[in-house]
C-alpha cells in the first residue's frame, strides 16, 4: 500500500471519481431539436479502482441530502465553459434509485454539445465523473482481507457537477487523505490503549500475587 503523507500537495476542494457506467443519447423523435443525454455519474455498492492507497464505496441514499440543496451543473470534461445544463435551470435532472445516481440532461444547441452526442453515440465517449464533498462523519473507513483501506461513503455533502468525460481521473483532496489518516490514527490510538490497559492489569495481577506471597511467608 502506498504511503500517505499528510502534507499531500493536492489543494482542499472538491473530489471527483469517474466511472465507466451506461450513458447515452435519447431518441430525439420526441420533437425536441436536441437529443437528451442519460445515464449514471455513480453506482452504488460497488468499489472503485485502487485511488492510490485506498478503494472507494458508495451507499444507497448517499445523495439524498445534497440532491435537496446543491446547484449542480452538468459539464463536458469539468471544463465550466462547456456547460451542458443546470439543475437549477430545469436542463439537468438528478434523481437516486437503486441502481446509483441518475441524470438526464437535455444539452444546448451548441457545436460543443453536439459533437460530445456523436461521440457518445459512436462510444467513444462512455464514462462520466462527478464532483462532490463528503459531509462530517459521512464516511467510514476499514481494511479489506489484503490490507488496503476501503472507503465507505454515505453521506454527500455537496455535489457540484457530473460530466462525461474522455479520460478517467480517479482523483483524492487531502479531505480524503485526512479522513482516512484519522482513522487509522484513532485505531492505533485504541490499539496503544488496549495494550496500556493489558500491562496496567498484568502489573496489578502480579503485585497481587506479590502481596499474597508476602502474607503467606509471614504465617509460616
Amino acid at each position: 500500500m502506498a504511503e500517505f503523507n499528510p502534507e499531500v500537495k493536492d489543494v482542499d476542494g472538491p473530489e471527483r471519481r469517474t466511472h465507466t457506467v451506461e450513458m447515452r443519447v435519447k431518441d430525439p423523435s420526441l420533437g425536441k431539436k436536441t437529443p437528451t443525454m442519460e445515464g449514471y455519474a455513480a453506482n452504488f455498492n460497488q468499489l472503485s479502482e485502487n485511488l492510490g492507497g485506498f478503494r472507494e464505496m458508495l451507499l444507497p441514499g448517499c445523495f439524498k441530502n445534497s440532491l435537496a440543496t446543491s446547484d449542480v451543473r452538468a459539464l463536458f470534461n469539468h471544463d465550466p465553459n462547456l456547460i451542458l445544463g443546470r439543475n437549477t435551470a430545469g436542463t439537468l435532472r438528478l434523481v437516486e434509485d437503486e441502481k446509483g445516481l441518475r441524470f438526464e440532461n437535455d444539452p444546448p444547441e451548441t457545436s460543443y454539445a453536439k459533437d460530445l452526442q456523436v461521440s457518445m453515440q459512436r462510444g467513444d465517449v462512455n464514462q462520466c465523473s462527478f464532483g462532490f464533498t463528503v459531509a462530517e462523519n459521512g464516511d467510514s473507513w476499514n481494511k479489506d482481507s489484503d490490507g488496503l483501506w476501503i472507503r465507505t461513503i454515505s453521506n454527500v455533502a455537496k455535489l457540484y457537477d457530473v460530466s462525461p468525460v474522455t479520460y478517467p481521473a480517479y482523483t483524492n483532496t487531502n479531505c480524503a487523505v485526512r479522513s482516512m489518516l484519522q482513522k487509522q490514527n484513532a485505531d492505533e490510538a485504541e490499539a496503544k490503549r488496549l495494550v496500556e490497559v493489558k500491562a496496567e492489569e498484568e502489573r496489578t495481577q502480579k503485585s497481587y500475587i506479590r502481596r499474597k506471597q508476602l502474607e503467606l511467608a509471614e504465617l509460616g
